[in-house]
């Protein structure tokens, strides 16, 4: 016969009978009511068969001919005693049949020997006959145990719900991070689970209408992130997400994450940002090395941190920055030479190095230190950033890549200060190089035009006679001494007259007779007025002596030059033309209120090298006078008062 099925929804199957009813209800004809196929049943994977009112079996599915041990065809219009094996039917009680009499369902289980498996048999009494539901207990618990086993698994906290918004299921990492049991959780509502964690209603009410999008199809997922508090009251941020689910009763799941730890990442790593900016503002390395140590301080919780940069000089680490807690704790840091400590292992290294416990590390600078562990960073070349903590193990990876953060930010920040302090001495230099050789100019067009001048003077003047030519010819002589140390002081001036070398304690009797001599004075020229000793570069300040009684001696016929400590007591020289200032009017640049030429400019830039303060001037006596102020390493002594220089 010909049966045509009616639409059958099989989650409709219930205690009312109401899905097998309408399986068996199907259109019939003739006496014989078999039906081969009712498509979405035959793909159901529990077994059904339906019977009719002589227990006849009308319809089965595949999973239902394979429990039976039988062909599908063949067990069709069978009896359901031999076409179900023995062994299953007379473990049939007898509330299985008089289900068919139209009483009420029954649940039966089975245990199939074959399978060694357990079954559950629901039967449903339909008009004409029954319809019954084969489940294999063991396969579904199989189930259900492989679902809980992977929702504990999971590091995220998950909650599933069902269509009144009571909770079904509770994994341990959410009951965790509640501090809640999940016998207190399960068949609650959703509220409950919010207040629990803290939600904000506002939030809450987003949840709600979030739930129903899931559950509706409206929306395949929500997903939220809010405020949430944890079991021990502390503040977090919590990722929500809902997903429908069809687990039972369960129809939308809640997925918790907790995500504080990026969240706070992601905020240190766009402070940084911030930072960069600022170290890229700074122009002094140690203002630098202050906001790197205080970054690390504010926003990587490193309250005990330092910065120790290399003296090139000297070959050592020296410190320049740290914080506050770890001066209260240490009262200051120390320097660490090559082969002292951790701090100098990692620099010369250049690798980052984290040390979890102190204790069991060797070679430490201070054995005693209260630090157990700590974080030593070098910053490129210039330095280390080191930070520690009286805990062990106190750092983990994403402390040691956030500090390497900061650390290439700070090298970055040091390498501009560096190139650009090159460039700015560089520029300095240029510019001194550059107004020396228009001083050179300015030179050789006037002072060796006046020394030629002064020659042909001398010669015009011995052309009328004769005995006059020997006092002519030393007076060019003399002239000519002159020019050559012209020639010589614009030699020092080009080269650099302000490059100061080694310094070294002088006498300055000594470096006078040492000048006065390379000059060419007679011995009674230069009068010592007090002796003295100082630091200074021995040929610079020689070159200096030099350049001074070149000055007066270019300015007068009989010279004489008084030398000596200042009168008024500060540290500082003098140089005087002791007996006449008529031959100064009329000379170069003023300088000081006198007009200067090639020697009061090398006496200049040698001064200024030094760090001294050289003026020119006239004293009370109206005498044309050379101070040299500020010379912070000179010393008086007995020696010299009112004599002449002697001679080595």
């Amino acid at each position: 016969m010909v049966v045509r099925p009616t639409s059958v929804r099989i989650d409709d199957a219930g205690p009312s009978g109401d899905g097998p009813r309408r399986l068996a209800s199907a259109e019939r004809e003739g006496s014989d009511v078999t039906v081969r196929s009712v498509p979405f049943v035959d793909r159901i994977a529990d077994g059904v068969f339906a019977l009719d009112e002589r227990l006849r079996v009308t319809y089965l599915n595949d999973e239902a001919a394979a429990l039976f041990g039988a062909d599908r065809e063949d067990v069709l219009g069978e009896p359901l005693g031999e076409a179900v094996p023995g062994t299953l039917e007379g473990q049939f009680p007898a509330a299985f049949y008089r289900a068919a009499d139209g009483g009420l369902p029954a649940t039966v289980e089975l245990y199939h020997h074959e399978r060694d498996a357990r079954f559950e048999l629901r039967a449903y009494p339909v008009e004409d006959g029954l319809s019954a539901f084969v489940l294999e207990l063991d396969d579904r618990e199989r189930r259900v145990d492989r679902r809980a086993a992977v929702l504990e698994a999971i590091d995220d906290g998950v909650v599933t719900i069902d269509g009144n918004r009571r909770i079904v299921g509770v994994n341990e990492a959410m009951t965790s991070f509640l501090g809640a049991d999940r016998a207190d959780l399960v068949g609650e509502g959703v509220d409950a689970l919010a207040a629990l964690a803290g939600v904000a209603d506002e939030d809450l009410e987003a949840i709600r209408r979030g739930i129903g999008d899931v559950e509706s199809g409206l929306a395949r997922q929500r997903r939220f992130e809010l405020p949430v508090t944890d079991g021990d009251g502390s503040e977090r941020v919590g990722e929500l997400r809902l997903v429908p689910i069809r687990d039972g009763a369960a129809s939308v799941a809640a997925v918790v994450r907790d995500v504080t730890d990026r969240r706070e990442y992601e905020r240190v790593v766009e402070s940084l940002h911030e930072v960069t900016r600022w170290l890229l503002e700074a122009d002094d390395p140690e203002e630098i090395c202050a906001v790197a140590v205080h970054a690390g301080s504010d926003l990587l919780g490193l309250p005990i941190s330092g910065v120790w940069l290399l003296e090139d000089e000297r070959g050592y680490l020296e410190p320049v920055a740290g914080t506050a807690e770890a001066y209260d704790e240490f009262g200051g840091f120390p320097r660490f030479g090559p082969g002292e400590g951790l701090v100098w292992d990692a620099f010369e290294a250049g690798e980052v190095e984290r040390f979890d416990d102190l204790r069991t590390v060797d070679d430490l600078y201070n054995p005693d230190t209260p630090l157990r562990s700590e974080v030593i960073a070098p910053i490129g070349t210039h330095g280390v950033l080191m930070t520690g903590s009286f805990e062990p193990e106190a750092f983990d990876e994403t402390d040691v890549e956030l500090l390497s953060t900061l650390v290439e930010n700070t090298r970055a920040a040091l390498d501009r200060t560096e190139r650009e302090r090159a460039l700015r001495e560089r520029t300095e230099r240029i510019e001194r190089q550059t107004e020396r050789l228009e001083a050179i100019a300015r030179l050789l067009s006037r002072d060796l035009e006046c020394q030629l001048e002064r020659v042909g003077s001398v010669l015009d003047a011995g052309d009328g006679d004769d005995r006059e030519l020997p006092p002519a010819e030393r007076e060019v002589e003399s002239i000519l001494d002159r020019t050559d140390r012209l020639v010589d002081d614009v030699r020092e001036l080009a080269r650099d007259a302000g490059a100061v070398g080694a310094r070294s304690r002088l006498d300055l009797a000594t470096a006078v007779e040492d000048a006065r001599s390379a000059v060419g004075l007679e011995p009674d020229a230069v009068r010592l007025v007090g002796g003295a000793t100082l630091r200074a570069d021995r040929d610079r300040f020689r070159h200096l002596l030099e350049s001074a009684f070149d000055a007066i001696a270019a300015r007068t016929d009989d010279v004489a030059i008084e030398i000596g400590p200042l009168e008024d007591g500060s540290r500082g020289l003098f140089v005087r033309d002791a007996e006449s200032v008529a031959a100064v009017d009329g000379l170069g640049p003023a300088v000081g209120g006198v007009r200067e030429g090639a020697e009061l400019a090398v006496l200049g830039a040698i001064a200024r090298a030094h760090g001294w303060r050289p003026l020119v001037e006239r004293d009370r006596r109206d005498r044309l006078r050379i101070a040299i102020r500020e010379i912070a390493t000179l010393e008086r002594t007995e020696s010299g008062s009112g004599s002449r220089p002697s001679a080595r």
